[in-house]
């Protein structure tokens, strides 16, 4: 082969999370073979063809390849941090007493329209980071705590700045739709009127965002409110997302579903009728146990009822400063087990094929077939369970991004 990059990895185990195969499509005695950022063959050692002899091997000595993993949700570009606000809470104060001090995301936009661009670069590295030495290979991030013009766009251009600091793939998403900024001092209507008329046409015009999203509860947008940023999103032609269901059962599932919407994300409280909408509309369930364990939630995203409609369901950190600072994507599968009851070949699948498919990318990562991008975690464990089992414990031995160790 003439490309200088292509490489095999040998003497593995490899979990190839392709849906034609039963549960992890493990192969056993593996080999796979990259050229060109791409995966050209993954089979059995003892059929690697005699045409790959002489490439740069790497003897993975029996240990275990995945996808590289994918967080499929995050607010990673933010400035500054809530941990304040956590110690008043865990001192007794109120969220009512937190936000009056200035606290809650009115802070949260405070500090990032007052951040560079350059900042907001330099404070999401670390968190980038974190998840990179996990074997994250490619990253959704969110706008949401601009609320304005200029700061949504500041902070997509931060975000899609990202991908030129480190070797990762990253997604952003459009999510002006999160919170009423104060100085629209309670008029909702107008400030979707700025989303759609403002924001949106200007963002779309750059093209900074792969995707718009919306935050359907009662203490944000109702679903008549979100209708009309979907609707605008349209005729931009940029597939919608939406935080559905957290708080309560306002049917932001179903309402996504109507959309053909990538995902619905948090879903607390979604019903049997939400559950089926999407998974008839090729809605992906995204969990997000980070959120349901640090703001003490009760009430348990109904896996039962996703698993009984046929709806598929991935996991992310949702890393942001208010309700789940959370970095590790290894502990998220760990929440996704131990909280939700998620079996390990759903974890496994919630951080890599269907995170992918929660991001329309599914044709080109989240599973380790032929011709996908070669985004590779090769891990020091004997089992895949080891994943989901370890807390605070990470066992990648190397990460590999579009073909490159």
């Amino acid at each position: 082969m003439s490309d200088k990059t292509a490489h095999i990895f040998t003497n593995a185990r490899i979990a190839t999370l392709n849906e034609k195969h039963d549960g992890l499509g493990l192969i056993e005695d593996a080999a796979l073979v990259t050229s060109d950022g791409k995966i050209v063959y993954i089979g059995t050692r003892s059929e690697l063809p005699a045409s790959y002899a002489g490439l740069p091997v790497t003897d993975c000595e029996n240990r275990l390849i995945t996808p590289g993993l994918i967080d499929c949700h995050t607010h990673m570009i933010h400035a500054g941090n809530r941990a304040h606000e956590f110690e008043l809470r865990l001192n007794g104060a109120s969220y009512e007493e937190v936000a009056r001090a200035g606290g809650g995301i009115v802070s949260s936009v405070k500090n990032l329209r007052a951040a560079s661009e350059d900042a907001l670069v330099a404070q999401a590295l670390p968190r980038l980071d974190a998840l990179i030495a996990e074997g994250v290979t490619t990253v959704e991030v969110k706008s949401g705590y601009g609320l304005d013009k200029d700061s949504e766009i500041k902070s997509l251009k931060a975000a899609r700045r990202l991908a030129g600091e480190r070797d990762i793939t990253i997604k952003t998403t459009f999510l002006g739709a999160h919170a009423l900024p104060p100085e629209m001092h309670g008029d909702k209507a107008a400030y979707i009127d700025l989303i759609i008329h403002e924001m949106l046409p200007a963002i779309a015009a750059e093209k900074l965002a792969d995707a718009v999203d919306g935050f359907c509860e009662g203490l944000a947008f109702l679903p008549d409110e979100m209708k009309r940023v979907f609707d605008a999103a349209q005729t931009f032609n940029l597939p919608v997302k939406l935080h559905a269901d957290q708080l309560s059962n306002l049917h932001g599932a179903a309402l996504a579903a109507s959309y053909n919407a990538l995902s619905a994300d948090h879903l607390e409280y979604t019903d049997e009728a939400g559950a089926v909408a999407m998974a008839k509309a090729g809605t992906v369930a995204v969990l997000l146990p980070g959120a349901y364990y640090f703001i003490r939630e009760t009430q348990k995203p109904p896996v039962e009822l996703f698993r009984k409609a046929g709806t598929k369901m991935a996991l992310a950190t949702d890393n942001n400063p208010g309700t789940s600072p959370l970095t590790s994507l290894l502990l998220t599968m760990n929440m996704g087990a131990t909280l939700f009851r998620m079996t390990v070949d759903e974890c496994l699948a919630g951080v890599t094929r269907e995170a992918a498919r929660a991001l329309g990318i599914l044709a080109q990562t989240g599973t380790l077939e032929l011709g996908k991008a070669a985004d590779l975690a090769i891990w020091n464990v004997e089992r895949p369970a080891e994943l989901v089992y370890h807390i605070g414990f990470n066992p990648l031995w190397k990460r590999v991004f579009n073909g490159k160790i």
